[in-house]
């Protein structure tokens, strides 16, 4: 799995994006916490992910938090 840093999250929208650790950026949106528990993310947080292709963009899925910010 993938590690990165939450950059941005919009609760409402449950949307933002996440810098990998070779700093590009990969979007999250609602799905990509689907079954992991997860209800919002903040910016700082470190967490894995796996990478998902939809729509030729990447997309982060499963997110799970591997550390608090």
């Amino acid at each position: 799995m993938a590690q990165g840093t939450i950059k941005e999250y919009d609760e409402e929208h449950r949307t933002g994006s996440l810098l990998q650790d070779d700093r590009s950026e990969i979007l999250i949106d609602a799905t990509s916490m689907e079954g992991s528990g997860l209800r919002t993310l903040r910016v700082g947080q470190r967490v894995v992910y796996e990478v998902a292709e939809e729509s030729g963009r990447k997309l982060a899925r499963a997110l799970k938090i591997i550390s608090f910010a």
